[in-house]
């Protein structure tokens, strides 16, 4: 048997920032071996960055990939490195491992099976490596092998697993435990989802399970290229064990997971022999109980009975951190409403604080978000609050003192910069260029959706021009279960640079903000001014007070809109089958519903569905947490102009 220490380093990249990525690369591998690291698994085309998208295409891209990996070479002395790129052999282009051994390129190891699914699109621009098939490449001048390769360094045999290769069921390691491998890396770029980490887990232990050997697992962290999350996994199995899992959603640029493991020594028949011994210092062989973590998560909050809750926060806020830095802004404006989808956003960029600051110090912070801030920095977690967030409250004379002190009392408590501003005045001044135009007055009875409309729309510029004033992003609030039925005013609620929370339902939102107002995240506060918004029903506040508008008595419960979406869109189920399952559904009996009730939020569903995808395609990028996402970009594609179901919805009886 042979002792090793691995390392798994989750690494915070950007498309095509070249010097930046290569920074982290080279400090993940300076940390790996002040922790006496023999083995480092780096993320999938961690040079590049994993959402180049069509850049990959590029033959410049490539070649600098190429470039930066030759000068990271001479930085791998005394460590085997695994570090991702593109590479193209014979016309095609192939998402690639290189294995850094001691200062040599040793092998380029090529990715099987190809995500093409949800957010991923690799077959656009990878060709998948067949199984078994190996061939060399010239790299600076030397024929490098190159396909689907083993290794052998330190005694044991090393194999590879690429993301998506450990997904599919003939997955390379059950052929591994044939071929003697003791030890598997597995670079990925696995975006978050809610739970994910479980099945990751699951993964590696099957996979480490299957050799009878070590398994190692490094992800991205961070916002990298806009739309993804990357929660950071690192994780180090042994034998159907787990033992070292990384923190989660971290702040750093580089977060490093180390073990130690015993590993079955083999012959180097059939492998391409790196020559190398491991390291045989005492620090690399003992356990020093400071770089691994335990089995069960580092992080209290990964044991709360509300991990949902604790991961869209720190997901969504880390997803934010990175956004605004990454886009060279200086901070955010929000149309704080006194709802529930902006009482969100705002919560979120407070947690986003309290978070960073937490993780990164004061210092750390203050370097990060220097250019955000003119003369001198915050020393605390509000007054960042106060810096990066400017909050508006914009009246038209259907807003109620309800929603105006609740967005007041939401902001002061988190530290934000509050404004109101009263642009009645400005819907009233449009409504009057209109009714000339028309030759008569505007009235409800007959310009009902117009005259909503406009409030929103007149909402905007103010905030625009505030936004560009302060040099930051504008912050859109609508929700998933807004976007699916067209619920939301185009150029008005929809106005922004970023929709933070377009990928998840309302119903949820309700929830967690309930859960933040009472509970909290580990280790932080609630906020019980949130009371003033959770007491609230959901309204827009368009129409004249005396209706008492409310966004379900405008579309249905929002529990019925969610249950609806996601048996339409996600499980691809029609009209019919929707209302067999609903018939006896415990969440449509929570409402009392008879039939023909259930059979007009199921036609209504497929009315504002239908006739609203222009307003999804116009939707700003938001982040994916579920496999529930409406984001036609990249998730849910449908015709903008379409029959609408209708021979469908008439046949319901």
């Amino acid at each position: 048997m042979k002792r090793i220490r691995f390392a798994a380093a989750a690494l915070n990249q950007t498309p095509i920032d070249w010097q930046q990525n290569a920074d982290n690369i080279v400090a993940a591998i300076e940390a790996a071996r002040k922790q006496h690291a023999d083995v480092l698994c780096l993320p999938e085309l961690c040079i590049p960055g994993y959402g180049c998208e069509d850049a990959f295409l590029a033959k410049g891209v490539r070649e600098t990939a190429l470039e930066i990996l030759l000068q990271i070479i001479p930085e791998t002395q005394g460590i085997a490195v695994a570090i991702g790129l593109p590479i193209e052999v014979a016309g095609d282009i192939y998402n690639v491992v290189a294995m850094v051994v001691d200062g040599q390129l040793k092998g380029l190891v090529a990715k099987q099976n190809l995500a093409g699914d949800g957010l991923h699109y690799e077959p656009r621009w990878f060709t998948p490596w067949e199984a078994g098939r190996q061939t060399t490449v010239e790299i600076a001048g030397e024929q490098i092998p190159f396909g689907d390769l083993l290794f052998h360094a330190g005694g044991v045999r090393i194999g590879f697993e690429i993301c998506e290769d450990a997904w599919v069921a003939e997955r390379p390691a059950l052929r591994f435990a044939d071929q003697q491998v003791g030890v598997i890396l597995n670079p990925s770029a696995s975006h978050f989802a809610f739970s994910k980490h479980h099945i990751r887990q699951q993964l590696l232990l099957a996979g480490s399970t299957a050799i009878q050997g070590v398994y190692v697992y490094a992800n991205l962290v961070g916002n990298e290229a806009g739309r993804a999350i990357y929660d950071g996994d690192t994780m180090i199995g042994s034998a159907g064990k787990l033992l070292a899992s990384g923190s989660r959603f971290s702040y750093q640029d580089v977060v490093l997971t180390t073990a130690v493991a015993e590993v079955q020594k083999s012959s180097p028949d059939g492998c391409i022999d790196c020559l190398f011994e491991f390291s045989q210092s005492e620090e690399s062989r003992v356990e020093t109980g400071n770089d691994t973590s335990l089995a069960t998560g580092v992080d209290a909050w990964e044991q709360s009975e509300f991990l949902k809750e604790e991961e869209f926060a720190r997901a969504l806020s880390l997803a934010l951190f990175d956004y605004m830095r990454k886009s060279h802004s200086r901070g955010f404006v929000l149309s704080l409403s006194g709802g529930a989808d902006s009482a969100t956003v705002a919560v979120l960029i407070g947690l986003m604080v309290r978070f960073a600051l937490d993780d990164l110090g004061q210092d750390g912070l203050s370097q990060r978000l220097s250019h955000c801030v003119d003369g001198e920095l915050p020393d605390t977690a509000q007054q960042w609050v106060y810096e990066l967030l400017w909050c508006v409250y914009q009246a038209t004379r259907n807003s109620g003192d309800i929603t105006r002190e609740a967005a007041r009392h939401l902001a002061e408590s988190i530290g934000a910069q509050f404004y109101e501003l009263d642009v009645d005045a400005v819907v009233e001044e449009y409504k009057s260029l209109i009714s000339g135009v028309l030759n008569r007055a505007l009235t409800w009875a007959q310009d009902d959706l117009a005259l909503q409309n406009i409030q929103a729309r007149g909402r905007a510029p103010s905030v625009w021009m505030l936004a560009n004033i302060k040099r930051g992003l504008l912050l859109a609030t609508s929700n998933r279960s807004e976007a699916a039925v067209g619920y939301t005013t185009m150029d008005g609620d929809t106005c922004g640079g970023i929709s933070p929370i377009a990928g998840i339902d309302k119903a949820f939102l309700r929830r967690w903000l309930k859960w933040v107002e009472t509970v909290g995240p580990v280790g932080g506060e609630a906020i019980p001014a949130l009371l003033k918004v959770n007491e609230q029903q959901p309204t827009a506040e368009l129409r004249p007070p005396e209706e008492n508008q409310t966004d379900e008595s405008d579309l249905m419960p929002y529990e019925i809109l969610d249950l609806i979406e996601r048996l339409a869109i996600r499980d691809k189920q029609m009209p019919q089958e929707i209302l067999d399952t609903l018939i006896d559904h415990p969440v449509v009996g929570q409402f009392t519903a008879d039939r023909p009730r259930v059979i007009e939020w199921i036609k209504r569903f497929f009315q504002l569905w239908s006739r609203n995808q222009w307003k999804r395609e116009r939707f700003a990028p938001s982040f994916h947490v579920d496999d529930e996402n409406l984001d036609p970009k990249t998730w849910c594609r449908f015709p903008i102009l379409s029959g609408g179901f209708r021979r469908e919805l008439a046949a319901l009886k």
